[in-house]
Parts: structure tokens; C-alpha cells; sequence
């Protein structure tokens, strides 16, 4: 599709720093029309569609379906480019642990918190959660959105949350933070990350282009 024409649709349902990741597709893709909106009508008109969050889960799911959002998003994750972005990731699953909410199941699996016996490094320091900075992606499987994207290249990661994908053929990309887990998530025209590409720089940027690129 020609980048020029289309419009992308970040969805907003209040729960995460849009202007970052509206401004971020703006810079790839300047002559598309990046359209920051909580209507669903919106939504369904976009080409694309960005599903971002941040914050806790089940506040992420209340908000959407208080603003009518879930036949849409469900919609838009059935039929078109879709790259969910933090909890825009974790809601595509079926449960997570944070509040023991169910999330839209559009992925099997579940999202579970970081173990604490688990969070130490290899020196056996002990590390934080949330985790938050830059770590390393390893590319698990190709995919369009990792073209000219180093295997290893780093992102930015703020979380203390992660994917327990229900099939190992979904996990696009893996990180290390006390034990390897999945950062990374495709199925058909899916994608979906649990680093913020949009605070990642060059290799964000990058992956944000391909997003912008892709005919899944």
C-alpha cells in the first residue's frame, strides 16, 4: 500500500503516551494521515491500525469497552495491519495475571507476572520490576517488521508483565530479563511487541516503517 495515501489509526482509550507514538509514525511515514482517535468508526475506516497502552491491564480493558472500543479493535485485528505496543500486546491474549482479567483472546495464551525468584542476573544480582531500559531483542523468527533490524539490536522496555504464548509459533521475538520470555508476537496480519518502539530510536523507528510498509 502506498504509504502516502493511508490512514493509520492510533487507538485511544486513555491509557497510554499517544503523542509518542503518533508523532513517531508521523516521522516515517509524513505524508500518511496518523489519526489519534477513540471512535470506532475511526478505527474501521483506518488502513491501519496501532494499538498501544500502558499502565495496568485491567484499567486498559475497562477503558476500551467504556468507550465502545472492543468490536473494533477485535475487528481491526481480524482484517488489517495491526501492531498492538505494550499492554497493546498482553490484551491480545486470553488472561493475565495482573488482576486476574481476561483479556480479547485474540492469541492464545496468558500474561504473567515476573517471577521473583527468578530476578537475578547471571552474576546473581537482583533485578527490578518493572523492568524498564533498553535490552536486547533476539529475533526468534523472520518477519517483515524486523527487515533492517539487527538481530540483537536493543529497544526500550517499561514492564513488569509478560507474554506466556499458548503456541511457540506465535513468538517473533525473545529477551532476557532473569530467564528468556517472549517480547514479540505475529499471527497473520498481526504484530505485536512488548518493548515501545516508539521510545527505541533508530531499530524503533525502523520497525515502525516496516509496520507502515507491510501488506500482511
Amino acid at each position: 500500500m502506498n504509504r502516502h495515501a493511508m490512514t493509520i489509526a492510533v487507538i485511544d482509550y486513555g491509557m497510554g503516551n499517544l503523542r509518542s507514538v503518533s508523532k513517531a509514525l508521523e516521522h516515517v511515514a509524513p505524508r500518511a494521515r496518523v489519526e489519534v482517535t477513540s471512535d470506532p468508526a475511526a478505527v474501521a475506516r483506518a488502513e491501519r491500525v496501532v494499538f498501544p497502552g500502558q499502565g495496568a491491564m485491567p484499567d486498559c480493558m475497562r477503558e476500551m469497552d467504556a468507550r465502545g472500543l472492543r468490536d473494533a479493535v477485535l475487528d481491526a485485528a481480524r482484517k488489517k495491519p495491526f501492531l498492538g505496543i505494550c499492554i497493546g500486546l498482553q490484551m491480545l491474549f486470553e488472561s493475565s495475571e495482573e488482576g486476574d482479567v481476561a483479556g480479547l483472546a485474540v492469541l492464545p495464551g496468558r500474561v504473567r507476572r515476573f517471577p521473583a525468584q527468578a530476578m537475578h542476573d547471571e552474576h546473581g544480582a537482583r533485578l527490578k520490576v518493572p523492568h524498564m531500559g533498553w535490552n536486547q531483542v533476539r529475533q526468534a523468527r523472520p518477519h517483515p517488521l524486523w527487515a533492517g533490524i539487527e538481530d540483537g539490536a536493543r529497544f526500550y522496555f517499561v514492564h513488569s508483565y509478560f507474554a506466556e504464548a499458548g503456541s511457540d509459533d506465535l513468538t517473533r521475538g525473545v529477551s532476557v530479563y532473569g530467564f528468556p520470555f517472549t517480547c514479540a508476537v505475529a499471527k497473520d496480519n498481526i504484530f505485536a511487541v512488548q518493548f515501545h518502539p516508539e521510545k527505541s530510536q533508530t531499530a524503533g523507528l525502523r520497525l515502525l516503517a516496516n509496520f507502515v510498509d507491510w501488506n500482511s
